[in-house]
């Protein structure tokens, strides 16, 4: 099966394309080396749009965001539907519905993006909609944040504090926030192909952790010793001077994809206290 595949040198992209190469013939594409005008795709059955404007990349404009989220992939969309390819896969994100919340997100929750990442994702999954008709099928996956070896971000500092600090005042927290390990999304996104099944899916490994949960299941995965603290104070301090670093610390967002699971009779393959393990011994599968 041919496949055109964006954002191929990145995290998930790479991932996918290790794994999944002796079943697909993957064709990378860039939207900074190449251009959609000369893409071949008569021979291409599916596209898979992984490359974003992403919301770590601070100091984009609202302008940019526009460009490379709306007006990319709806180009990438009407170029490979007027040129037979029979799905088009999306891969968007949990920002589209908002930032923390104390009700876990599902597939048919309200969206109500706040930043220009959120918005613009949102709007690119909503004109893909309306492309899709009984001959192309649009697949939407909307991720919270993805973990594995490689992985750059907020993990990628949270396991260099881990790294630096043996005592943390991070005990104690009791929110939800929901992680997919590489290899589960990475599955999920195979079995929708397999599956030739579009609509708007949820990834995420099978439970929540709470911020603490997560230390310890790092700290563990690490062999690293590691005391944490209840600091209230350190708690109120955050919020005032850092408030979108508290939230993620200290609130919640958690999704529940149990009726993505139900559609395509998918399980995860891996627990993430294996995904864990694996991004921490650099493990690829």
């Amino acid at each position: 099966m041919n496949l055109i595949l964006t954002g191929a040198r990145g995290f998930i992209g790479s991932y996918f394309q290790k794994q999944y190469a002796s079943k697909y013939a993957i064709q990378p594409f860039s939207f900074v080396n190449d251009e959609v005008e000369t893409l071949h795709v008569n021979d291409v059955e599916i596209v898979i749009h992984l490359s974003a404007l992403v919301h770590q990349m601070g100091g984009a404009s609202d302008m940019a965001y526009e460009k490379v989220n709306v007006d990319q992939t709806l180009q990438l969309a009407h170029k490979a539907k007027e040129n037979g390819v029979k799905q088009f896969i999306f891969m968007s994100t949990v920002k589209v519905y908002g930032e923390e919340s104390a009700i876990a997100y599902t597939e048919t929750s309200p969206c109500f993006p706040e930043d220009a990442y959120g918005r613009t994702k949102l709007k690119a999954e909503q004109e893909l909609q309306k492309l899709a008709d009984e001959n192309f099928v649009v697949s939407i996956i909307r991720t919270p944040i993805v973990y594995g070896s490689g992985v750059k971000a907020n993990m990628h500092n949270l396991i260099k504090l881990i790294d630096t600090m043996p005592l943390l005042p991070l005990d104690g927290i009791d929110n939800k926030r929901s992680l997919v390990f590489i290899g589960n999304l990475c599955a999920l996104l195979d079995t929708i192909i397999d599956q030739c099944k579009g609509g708007i899916f949820l990834a995420g490994d099978d439970v929540p952790l709470s911020t603490t949960e997560l230390i310890q299941e790092l700290a563990k995965a690490k062999k690293k010793k590691l005391f944490l603290i209840q600091l209230p104070l350190f708690a109120r301090f955050l919020k005032w001077v850092k408030p979108s670093f508290y939230k993620r610390l200290f609130e919640s967002l958690a999704v529940d994809n149990s009726r993505t699971k139900e559609v395509l009779h998918f399980k995860n393959p891996y627990s993430t206290q294996e995904g864990i393990a694996m991004m921490i011994q650099g493990t690829v599968q």
